[in-house]
């Protein structure tokens, strides 16, 4: 497969407004040439005009401002389609805590060059979260066992959100099947990539807990992805009709997999 030559950065923001400008720098330290697409919600405390000021320092940095908060799907699904009005042939998903390390960029361009979809995984032979609690490790453990289970999937670390994809599976998956607003999106987006026969490629990552801002998982978020799993997973067997949100690959995905 061919390199990426045109790869964007797409970076979700919502009061991230200390971390913002620190991490932009170390993402364009990295040797390699990319653009940054910052996506923010409206965020209150400032960080769209730092967002913008970027922007006027950098030509290859943009920003999609959003009216309000609507979580992390649909702030990535409007990146992903902004990136597709474009000539971007690779796309990245990266938060802006740096619990996703910049070093790691040019890494996931050498794996794309033989893959679909390139996850930094916690949960391969190398990979680690080194400062979480034994509370916050156990719900992820358990949130990517009950994922890969319920939905047979191959991939390790399907809640992961540091991600590659290449324009070609992002034209393909189905987006509008999953509506759902926290980190339960990522679990569908490797559900819909590997019924449609992605190349999925997992490399070791250490991800780190945020030091500054704060944390946007809640209980809500969490309810909210095993629901949406559960559902999904009824779906697929077809145990349960079709609903917003969880609309199983054997309907779904018919008029995608040409």
């Amino acid at each position: 497969m061919a390199d990426c030559k045109f790869p964007l950065v797409v970076l979700p923001t919502y009061n991230e407004i200390d971390n913002l400008s620190p991490l932009v720098q170390a993402v364009l330290d990295q040797d390699v040439a990319l653009d940054i697409l910052i996506v923010d919600d409206n965020s209150p405390d400032g960080t769209g005009d730092v967002a913008d000021e970027l922007s006027c320092a950098h030509a290859n940095i943009h920003v999609l401002h959003r009216p309000h908060k609507e979580g992390l799907g649909p702030a990535y699904i409007a990146g992903f389609n902004w990136a597709m009005s474009g000539d971007y042939d690779c796309v990245f998903e990266m938060d802006c805590d740096f619990s996703h390390d910049p070093i790691e960029l040019p890494r996931f361009l050498i794996e794309i060059r033989n893959a679909d979809l390139v996850v930094g995984s916690r949960y391969v032979r190398g990979g680690s979260t080194p400062d979480w609690g034994l509370n916050r490790r156990f719900l992820s453990v358990g949130g990517n066992l009950f994922s890969r289970v319920l939905l047979r999937l191959r991939t390790h670390d399907c809640t992961g959100g540091y991600r590659c994809y290449r324009r070609e599976l992002l034209q393909r998956i189905p987006w509008d099947a999953i509506s759902v607003h926290g980190y339960g999106f990522q679990v569908g987006a490797v559900y819909y990539a590997e019924r449609l026969g992605a190349r999925v490629r997992e490399f070791p990552i250490k991800f780190w807990d945020r030091q500054v801002g704060r944390s946007k998982m809640s209980p809500d978020i969490v309810r909210e992805a095993f629901k949406y799993v559960f559902r999904l997973a009824l779906c697929d067997v077809g145990l349960m009709r079709s609903t917003p949100g969880a609309v199983p690959a054997s309907k779904t995905l018919q008029k995608y997999m040409s």
